[in-house]
């Protein structure tokens, strides 16, 4: 995804964002939590580890939406997002996953700080 493209999906997220007008984040944070999401979204040929469990792009970021909303009070920055909704599995403690198409996985939470530093 190139660097105007992200920034595309960056406003555009602020616009579609049913968050942007909650009690937790600043519309500016929702925006970019938004963004993160939607890149998730959007990855190709990535799939999701949760629990041990594959899952593809579409259904993680369904599930990190709704994790970000039961945790909305607790979560007013993309950062806290990151480190509260999108780094492990509060049932089990598993780190969340990515494996990319070559093979290689990284950590969810460190892929998508990096994806926050390029916002």
């Amino acid at each position: 995804m190139t660097a105007r493209t992200f920034l595309l999906v960056f406003a555009l997220a602020f616009l579609a964002s049913p968050h942007r007008l909650t009690a937790g984040a600043p519309p500016a944070e929702n925006a970019k939590i938004e963004a993160l999401i939607s890149h998730l979204e959007n990855l190709k040929d990535a799939t999701f580890i949760r629990n041990g469990r594959d899952y593809d792009a579409k259904t993680a970021a369904k599930f990190l939406r709704g994790k970000w909303q039961a945790n909305e009070k607790k979560i007013r920055t993309a950062a806290e997002f990151i480190a509260k909704a999108a780094t492990v599995s509060s049932t089990s403690g598993k780190p969340y996953m990515i494996r990319f198409n070559d093979g290689s996985e990284k950590p969810c939470a460190e892929y998508l700080s990096a994806q926050l530093k390029r916002l």
